[in-house]
């Protein structure tokens, strides 16, 4: 009875295949229909620009995973052309991967012409898309946790464009601080002004934030915090500006860390903090190679002037054209290519 049934479903095998198709395309077409029309999905507008703009944006998962009675904080996502590189800083536990992820997962939702779990998205088409989240080693190999994220960060910086869209969550936290620092600053830069992709860069390098001043397109985000009596209340929402310290031990706090212990904690972090703010920092605004020339240039042309010999007007035309050439060094290539 076996060997008939087989026998009479090779001889229809091509229209059962045809009829598979078709139900799984009506499936995927009506189950996105139910969820446009409950009003909490919309039908994303494509483009060929780089426009990316999502209007309080939800990740699909994590909204069906929460808690009866629990809603998903929505957050929007601006990386239009003007700020096409979002810093986020924040605590852990506030929500910052989750907001890395489900701006990807809407980004593949849209082009795969499904409707977002968001109330409006407008994306210019993406040509790939590169993750460099969470800790992974593949020791059988002899690649350590940092050697993995390193070669992960390596493959963004040579292969993502000015259509690209990447989503990075800590680079250089798997090595010594000052060189995770510096890293993590070489990466942003390149991202700025190299690859000048659609990019969101969650760290907890708070000092990255000051980089906004020399970097146009750069644009400082934080995870909301409220501190109430002693307690930490993370928001989970999104918001213009930068975290002014990381919570850590009051997520350790969270997990369950013996008091003991949280309290020494404490205590080596205030040490930490004061010699911290003794100590030199990193040079944050040194040059870049490619702009020392123009540095030199422009610090000639400064020893050259005589001040004493120029009329008021023509001192002020040299402070104007001094000025726009700082502008053109401090904005890197890109200001430079218009």
């Amino acid at each position: 009875m076996f060997s008939w049934l087989v026998k009479q479903v090779l001889e229809v095998a091509e229209p059962l295949a045809a009829c598979a198709e078709a139900l799984a395309l009506a499936d995927v077409l009506q189950g996105a229909a139910q969820l446009t029309l409950a009003g909490r999905y919309c039908c994303p507008a494509l483009s060929d620009d780089e426009a990316f703009s999502i209007t309080a944006g939800r990740h699909p998962v994590v909204e069906e995973a929460l808690p009866p009675g629990t809603g998903f904080i929505p957050n929007g996502c601006d990386l239009s052309p003007g700020q096409r590189l979002m810093l986020l800083t924040g605590p852990n536990m506030a929500g910052k991967s989750t907001f890395l992820r489900q701006n990807a997962l809407l980004v593949v939702l849209a082009q795969a012409g499904l409707p977002v779990p968001a109330e409006d998205m407008r994306l210019g088409l993406v040509d790939r898309l590169f993750s460099r989240v969470g800790a992974a080693d593949d020791l059988a190999s002899g690649r350590s946790t940092f050697m993995v994220e390193m070669t992960e960060t390596a493959a963004i910086l040579h292969q993502a464009g000015p259509k690209s869209f990447v989503i990075v969550d800590e680079i250089g936290r798997g090595t010594g601080t000052r060189d995770g620092l510096a890293i993590a600053q070489a990466v942003l830069e390149s991202l700025h002004n190299q690859n000048r992709c659609r990019a969101i860069f969650a760290t907890h390098f708070h000092e990255l934030v000051q980089l906004t001043e020399a970097l146009p397109r750069l644009k400082a985000h934080t995870m909301r915090v409220k501190e109430f009596r002693g307690e930490v209340v993370f928001m989970h929402e999104v918001i213009e500006g930068a975290a002014q310290k990381s919570w850590g031990v009051h997520v350790a706090r969270l997990a369950g860390v013996p008091d003991a212990v949280l309290r020494r904690a404490e205590s080596l972090l205030k040490t930490a903090e004061r010699q911290q703010m003794a100590a030199a920092p990193l040079p944050l605004f040194a040059p870049s190679p490619s702009s020392n020339h123009k540095a030199d240039v422009l610090f000639e042309a400064l020893l050259a002037l005589e001040p004493d010999s120029l009329s008021p007007r023509e001192a002020l035309d040299q402070l104007y054209r001094l000025r726009d050439e700082v502008r053109q060094i401090r904005s890197g290539p890109e200001e430079n290519a218009g």
